[in-house]
């Protein structure tokens, strides 16, 4: 399990390499990465910034991980996030997941995707022609990510 937040950006290609090298037993490799968008409902944003909590932010976010790894059969996650300022075009989040078979890779890199979405602690502000503004929670978000609970634990799910 990898988890880093860091300001710089990050090679896709380098991840998922470094995540599967020497590994016969990873049938399936799911990743997604988030980039920011120039524009919202029409209006152009000149760019984002994302702020956390050092320390707690990782510790959150590896603990849905580890409920990601609890309730499907992965054989690896990486999860990298950047903050600070982020222009139009560039890499905001990479999400990898690995198993043996692409339902369970699928499912839990969506799972960790809606988690970050709504319930990471990050704060995002946009900055737009008439200056910034912090961005507020989408209901719609808020809906995918509650899909996922409770969260049955894979032994549980079995039995």
């Amino acid at each position: 399990m990898t988890v880093r937040l860091q300001r710089e950006d990050f090679d896709v290609n380098a991840e998922v390499a470094a995540l599967t090298r020497g590994r016969a037993d990873i049938g399936a490799v799911v990743t997604f990465t988030g980039l920011c968008r120039g524009s919202e409902a029409g209006e152009p944003i000149a760019a984002l910034t994302l702020e956390h909590y050092p320390g707690m932010a990782e510790a959150e976010i590896a603990r849905h991980v580890e409920a990601a790894n609890a309730r499907w059969h992965l054989l690896g996650v990486t999860v990298i996030h950047r903050y600070g300022r982020i222009e139009p075009g560039e890499n905001i989040v990479l999400v990898v997941t690995a198993s043996s078979h692409r339902q369970d890779a699928f499912a839990a890199a969506e799972f960790l995707m809606d988690y970050l979405k709504t319930r990471a602690p990050f704060w995002k502000s946009e900055e737009r022609a008439g200056g910034a503004q912090w961005v507020e929670a989408r209901q719609s978000d808020d809906a995918a990510a509650d899909r996922w609970e409770p969260a049955p634990r894979r032994s549980e799910a079995a039995q």
